[in-house]
Parts: C-alpha cells; sequence; structure tokens
C-alpha cells in the first residue's frame, strides 16, 4: 500500500490504487464526497469548503468522517479553487478540522499541504461506509414540457435529460477547464451552488462554459441552499449569477428556481417546439 499524497480535481473521477492515501479533493466538503472518501479507503482527505452555506453543508464532510474514525479538513474556499486540487495543495489553508485530524495535529489556517503531510501518519484500516445514495428526483413535470430533474451530482446526468432542465447541487466550477465537463449533456437550462464563488471567481466558472454552448445556465447563492442537495435548491435556492444566455431570457440574480423553470419554459413555448433549441 502506497502511503502518499494525491490532489484530484473530484472525488468521482479518482485514480486507481487510491486505497491507504491522502487525497486533497476539489470537491465540496458535503457529505456525498465524504462517503465516495470512506468507500475508496483513503488515509484521510481534504475537501473544499465550498463557501460553508447554508446549515454548514460544506463542512458536512468532518462529522460524518469523525464517526468513522478517518482524519479530515476543509481547505478555505477564498484560500483556493473549488474542483483543483493541485491548487489547494500548493495554497490552500485550512479552515476548519476533525476531532481525529486535530490529534495528528491539523490546524485552522495551516496549509493545506502540511495538514496532509500530518494525515500520512494517520493509522489505515479497512472501513465500511454506511450505505449512501445521492438522489435523482423529478421536481416539476408538465405535459410536454421539459423535465426539472434535480440531482444531487452532476455525474447523475444521464443522456436522456438531453432538452430538460437540470437542478444540480454541484458547484459551478469548471473541472480543468473542460468546457465539454460542464453539464455532458445538451440541457436547456442547469442550475448549480455558486460555492461562494471563491478564489479567481471559480465557483461561477460553468457559467460563461455553458454559453458558449447555447445553454441557459445559473448559479444560486451557498447561504440560500445547501450545496449537495437538489431539493433544497429547489426549496430555497435564490439565483445569485446568470450568464449572458440566461440574461436573454428574463432570467435575473434573486428569482427562485421555481421562477426560472418557469420562464425557461415560457421561453421555450414561445420560440421553438423543440427543447433542445432557444
Amino acid at each position: 500500500m502506497v502511503n502518499t499524497i494525491v490532489a484530484v480535481d473530484s472525488m468521482t473521477k479518482l485514480p486507481d490504487e487510491i486505497i491507504g492515501r491522502v487525497l486533497v479533493a476539489g470537491s465540496h466538503g458535503g457529505v456525498y464526497p465524504a462517503y465516495l472518501a470512506a468507500k475508496s479507503q483513503v488515509r484521510g482527505i481534504v475537501l473544499n469548503d465550498a463557501g460553508g452555506g447554508k446549515d454548514d453543508a460544506g463542512f458536512a464532510s468532518l462529522a460524518y468522517l469523525e464517526a468513522l474514525g478517518i482524519p479530515a479538513a476543509t481547505c478555505s474556499h477564498v484560500s483556493a479553487c473549488i474542483g483543483d486540487g493541485r491548487d489547494m495543495l500548493r495554497r490552500g489553508k485550512i479552515s476548519r478540522v476533525n476531532k481525529v485530524a486535530a490529534k495528528l495535529g491539523c490546524l485552522v489556517h495551516q496549509g493545506v499541504g502540511e495538514a496532509a503531510e500530518l494525515m500520512r501518519s494517520a493509522p489505515w484500516f479497512e472501513i465500511k461506509a454506511p450505505a449512501y445514495e445521492e438522489s435523482r428526483i423529478c421536481l416539476s413535470m408538465g405535459d410536454g414540457e421539459p423535465i426539472v430533474w434535480g440531482i444531487d451530482s452532476a455525474s447523475l446526468v444521464r443522456p436522456e435529460d438531453e432538452g430538460q432542465i437540470i437542478v444540480t447541487g454541484s458547484h459551478g466550477g469548471l473541472l480543468g477547464g473542460d468546457i465539454a465537463a460542464a453539464i455532458r449533456v445538451p440541457a436547456v437550462a442547469c442550475a448549480f451552488n455558486d460555492a461562494g464563488v471563491g478564489a479567481n471567481g471559480v465557483g461561477i466558472t460553468r457559467l460563461a462554459a455553458l454559453d458558449t454552448r447555447d445553454i441557459v445556465a445559473v448559479t444560486v447563492d451557498c447561504m440560500s441552499a445547501r450545496i449537495g442537495d437538489a431539493c433544497s435548491m429547489w426549496d430555497s435556492g435564490k439565483i445569485s449569477y446568470v450568464n449572458e444566455k440566461a440574461k436573454t431570457c428574463g432570467i435575473n440574480p434573486g428569482q427562485t428556481l421555481q421562477v426560472f423553470a418557469a420562464v425557461m419554459r415560457q421561453v421555450i413555448k414561445k420560440h421553438s417546439t423543440r427543447v433542445v433549441k432557444i
């Protein structure tokens, strides 16, 4: 078993032979990335706090992993870019730690690299991660209209989501500058969590990328809805940023996602019989 530090951009895209390693992952610090960490049998992990947000959802990984005996910490979203594990390892600062990590000497304001190095001294033991499934739910359906799908992670997008409206709990940061990864299907519109926007404005970078693909895109304020929770986004999320395509449709900051979906359906009815074009 190799005991090294590995930087990854997302917990949904892990390299082989991750067992026993310490991860610095660009994913948000919610429960699902924590579950993936435990399932992957890591020795310790640093995630991005995504601005903390509503109900401290961006820190939820800490208690989850503490209960399993795994050291965990979060990187301040203003110190390094969410979705960029290497940037977090290079310049990130710790915002919170769990008790297991604290016993190893991990501290708030410490460099992420230093904290990860300390986690290498943690004992490794096989973990049976509690079962956890991200939700995928139909939030709104109308006769002949695009369905609003709520998915807790953009990784849950399916080919049949083409031409639909997607509300995802994922952060709005573009991974690796890959425009195709902003959303994997040509949805008619999609919404993300702004993750506190953070360093270099990274938390909203999917928006401009989706303009180039003619896809309407918005983010909701992380303080208005829990990151990683599509139902929370739908129930209480308030739009914080919109792309140019959204502006032309009459979608503006401050609106709810219910309004967002209603506006999109009206635009589609007015301009086309096909939901994939506006």
